[in-house]
């Protein structure tokens, strides 16, 4: 396995945890009266979601594209 697709494994379970931990910020109830009053997530709940869903899905395509056979 090469080093590309153990840092995207890496970057994927990392991902899907930062993204789990915002989900479970979002049912705070600091996040239920901003979204009251605002419409909106607090900003750090809003980052957390953001960012697990961008290092999942780097670590995906990293998993998935990465690390082929070395062309000549």
């Amino acid at each position: 396995m090469s080093s590309q697709r153990i840092l995207g494994v890496v970057l994927l379970v990392v991902g899907v945890g930062v993204l789990v931990f915002g989900l479970n910020a979002s049912h705070s109830i600091a996040d239920r009266v901003s979204d009251t009053f605002t419409g909106r997530f607090t900003e750090a709940t809003t980052w957390y979601i953001i960012g697990g869903l961008a290092a999942g899905l780097m670590g995906l395509l990293m998993v998935t594209f990465g690390g082929g056979r070395n062309r000549a």
